[in-house]
């Protein structure tokens, strides 16, 4: 399936470029075909009832797909990735897969909107309870594990305020009962920290951030240890919860280059922050690379880098101050997502957690550190914080 055989002896950068496709299986093209399919033939009536050919229809799968999902497991370790039309479906459908009514689950009370929103609604909706825990708990989240408990939802670092979760004494303690351990892993990457190494058994990315890393594809990628992923594809199946080949390949394509893209947001972004770190108007810098974010060590010993978002609270000051600062930015702009290549900036609602609400000395801003020169960001930085300032 790959052009060489890396198998975890080549360096990531190698796997990008070479993994998940094998020019001389496609007339020796180096990427491969776009399948546009729904319709898939079979040669006769016995081949068609048994379903005795790799592919049988559209949503289960095309050449394009999979070339996307063997560079995804590659990296991640994986059994097996299903591609899905979101980041939101990736963390959807894993949770449909794995929990029914009557069960328990806990998830990160640092965890991405959405993800709660979906919880609060649909999953309550459908019998589930559901327990939002500290982010900093690690093996302490034993005490909140009930005998129904069928998931523990991590991510790490959390969303807006980017704590970093002990995941392997999380994983230990929810495995000794029995509990699927999930967790979003985008902001990392499979690069800069490997999932399953650490006992998570089913891997979520928002492929539509750094992967795709244009601002221009919607994507998710689901990807799960060989215990849970037959699981996970039933309810994948069953749902009808595809993904469309140009996207898939929009993706695929930008793989190829994500391993030197996350370099230079990775530098990018940690020089601002150290230098934000000294600015006036600016009360923390919440990176979990930097030596004063409270989880840096735990950072420090399972991530391998760090990428480009990351927030700041202002000192003191109220929305209006945040509105000032988020107004006067020139080529920040203001917008949702992350991982293109232009820097955004949104400010950041934590009015519904219900254990990590965190006392900050002000609003918290989250800043998406994008490909530009450092230096015209530092300016554009500074005239930002002063016209918060001055409000």
């Amino acid at each position: 399936m790959m052009t060489t055989s890396t198998n975890g002896k080549h360096g990531m950068n190698t796997r990008l470029a070479h993994g998940g496709h094998d020019p001389q299986s496609f007339h020796g093209f180096v990427n491969p075909p776009v399948v546009h399919a729904s319709t898939v033939l079979f040669p006769n009536a016995d081949v068609m009832r048994r379903g005795a050919q790799k592919y049988t229809y559209g949503t289960h799968g095309t050449p394009t797909s999979d070339a996307l999902a063997a560079v995804i497991d590659d990296l991640e370790g994986t059994a097996g990735t299903l591609l899905v039309p979101s980041g939101l479906a990736a963390v959807t459908v894993p949770l449909l897969a794995f929990l029914s009514s009557g069960d328990y689950v806990l998830i990160t009370d640092s965890v991405y909107r959405p993800t709660r929103r979906f919880a609060d609604t649909v999953l309550k909706r459908l019998g589930v309870t559901v327990t939002y825990y500290d982010p900093l708990i690690g093996g302490g989240i034993n005490a909140l594990i009930q005998a129904n408990t069928k998931v523990v939802f991590t991510e790490s670092p959390g969303s807006n305020t980017f704590e970093i979760q002990d995941i392997p004494a999380i994983a230990a303690a929810a495995h000794q009962a029995g509990a699927v351990v999930m967790m979003d892993n985008t902001w990392a990457t499979p690069l800069y920290f490997r999932s399953v190494e650490h006992g998570v058994d089913v891997v979520i990315h928002a492929a539509t951030k750094y992967p795709a890393g244009h601002s221009d594809v919607l994507l998710g990628t689901i990807s799960a240890t060989q215990p849970h992923f037959a699981k996970l594809e039933e309810t994948y199946t069953a749902l009808g919860m595809c993904a469309g080949p140009d996207d898939a390949y929009q993706t695929f394509r930008g793989m190829r280059t994500m391993g030197v893209r996350l370099e230079h947001h990775r530098k990018s972004a940690l020089e601002i922050a150290q230098w934000l770190e000294d600015q006036a108007g600016v009360a923390q810098v919440l990176h979990p690379a930097l030596e004063s974010h409270p989880t840096h060590d735990l950072w420090k010993r399972d991530f391998t880098g760090s990428t480009g978002v990351f927030s700041i609270v202002l000192d003191g000051g109220s929305t209006a101050q945040a509105d000032a600062f988020l107004d006067a930015l020139q080529i920040f702009a203001l917008g949702y997502s992350w991982g293109g290549f232009e820097s955004l900036a949104v400010p950041v609602f934590l009015e519904d957690r219900t254990v990590a609400k965190g006392d900050y000395a002000g609003p918290v801003i989250r800043l998406q550190i994008g490909l530009e020169d450092v230096e015209d960001l530092k300016a554009d930085l500074l005239g930002a914080l002063a016209a918060a300032k001055s409000v």
